[in-house]
């Protein structure tokens, strides 16, 4: 069931390029778009160091050569200059509620970049929860409808300007402190920003 729930986020995917998967856990959605996609370079980003191990062996076991896994947290990814805004997509699966997926996603994008966030029937709620956490991340979100499965809904977030350097914050902050308008307020932005 997992691999058909990974399906749907294809038509939202570029064609080609390097994408991000954030918490890759048992490998989903990212092996199955990487099995669809092998012109497409993918990057599995997982904190357990025993689940990154799991990661590697599926890789290996199913040969998937635009593959690599990688053992690290989000935000200590998202300050490392090899891949602060270096990718054309991301996607992330019940990882975080989107203010603080936003913060460990948007890092890691290039501006013109997307976000695939699968989320259930609350997508439209949380997306609009996470409007200040977006806009001050440079990024957009659009929720859509998916099927199957029914029911489900991904919010997509297109990367809008550069992400200011202060973010992400230290790994841990962004789930015990998630952004929010006061922090909107609070963060200058470059020139030309909104």
């Amino acid at each position: 069931m997992l691999v058909l729930d990974a399906l749907p986020l294809l038509p939202h995917l570029p064609p080609d390029g390097s994408i991000v998967d954030l918490g890759s856990g048992a490998g989903t959605p990212a092996i199955p778009l990487a099995v669809a996609r092998p012109e497409s370079r993918f990057l599995l980003v997982e904190a357990s160091r025993k689940k990154a191990g799991f990661l590697d062996v599926v890789c290996r076991e199913l040969m998937l050569a635009n593959v690599d896994v990688l053992h690290a947290r989000a935000e200590d990814l998202g300050r490392m200059p090899a891949h602060r805004e270096r990718y054309d997509a991301l996607t992330a699966r019940a990882v975080a509620e989107l203010s603080v997926l936003a913060e460990y996603a948007l890092p890691l994008l290039k501006v013109g970049g997307v976000a695939l966030f699968p989320k259930g029937s609350r997508a439209r709620l949380e997306a609009a929860r996470a409007g200040p956490a977006l806009s001050l991340l440079g990024g957009a979100a659009t929720v859509y409808e998916l099927t199957p499965p029914p029911g489900s809904q991904i919010v997509v977030v297109r990367k809008m300007m550069p992400t200011p350097a202060s973010y992400p914050r230290r790994p841990g902050v962004p789930a015990r402190r998630p952004l929010s308008a006061k922090d909107l307020a609070a963060t200058p932005r470059p020139a030309g920003a909104r």
